[in-house]
């Protein structure tokens, strides 16, 4: 009786930390002047926002970092404002056309300095999605490479948040599932099926090779492209690039065009 009233108040107190971690980190802190110039700055997507979309990014932005445990592995030693601020960004423009999607699912994200070692599949990444976990895994050094090219469709950030986006409307015990339309979904699926056969059969493709691999490396390979290479994909595939636009409630090139 002793043992299990000792694991009872165990178990007690566990969940009692869980929960007080977890309330702590959903105090919502303002960003501050300095994290808007960062945004202002790198994130050329940010800039070309209204001012009332700008305030709907920021707010979005704030409740990404609080809902969100973030954690350094391998030799990173500490995630800097700097490192959440980009991460939830990049999030919070992928998912901006749907305001009450937060990738809830998603409650970790592990940040390596480089490409890390998996001892599951005995591979080196860049980035993963577990979804069993609630994982969003990220190396620093290709993250950031994200931003230096922002024109060439190479983005990890972009590439995994998809990754995360696509699971997460998959996922039906959760309230923010299932929020693409069948019907647009449908239209994408039959577009991004033709581009992929493309692919396949060593055809001339805007996209890289990889997507190719399977119907969730082609939509976050398409994201990838929708946004760093909008115009280019517009004049290769118009129908598939608007499909994506129907699909994302977003068109990055009006985004654009007003910054």
């Amino acid at each position: 009786m002793f043992f299990f009233t000792r694991l009872f108040f165990s178990l007690g107190e566990h969940v009692y930390a869980s929960y007080r971690n977890l309330k702590l980190r959903l105090i919502k802190q303002k960003l501050s002047p300095q994290d808007k110039n960062v945004l202002t700055n790198l994130f050329s997507y940010y800039a070309g926002l209204s001012n009332v979309h700008k305030e709907e990014f920021v707010e979005k932005v704030e409740w990404f970092i609080a809902e969100k445990e973030f954690l350094p592995r391998g030799d990173l030693k500490v995630v800097t404002q700097e490192m959440k601020l980009l991460i939830a960004a990049t999030a919070v423009m992928v998912t901006f056309g749907y305001p009450r999607v937060r990738l809830k699912h998603f409650s970790k994200i592990l940040i390596y300095p480089d490409s890390y070692y998996s001892t599951i599949n005995k591979q080196y990444h860049q980035g993963e999605v577990n979804p069993r976990l609630g994982i969003i895994v990220l190396s620093w050094e290709n993250f950031v490479k994200g931003f230096i090219d922002q024109e060439n469709g190479v983005n990890l950030g972009i590439h995994e948040i998809a990754h995360a986006m696509k699971l997460e409307n998959q996922i039906h015990y959760n309230r923010e599932s299932r929020f693409f339309n069948p019907d647009l979904w449908e239209r994408y699926a039959e577009q991004a099926k033709l581009e992929m056969e493309k692919i396949r059969n060593n055809q001339k493709s805007l996209f890289r090779e990889s997507a190719g691999i399977n119907a969730h490396e082609f939509f976050a390979v398409a994201l990838e492209t929708f946004f760093e290479k909008s115009s280019a994909f517009k004049a290769y595939n118009k129908e598939l690039y608007q499909s994506l636009v129907y699909l994302l409630r977003q068109d990055p090139l009006v985004i654009a065009s007003r910054g």
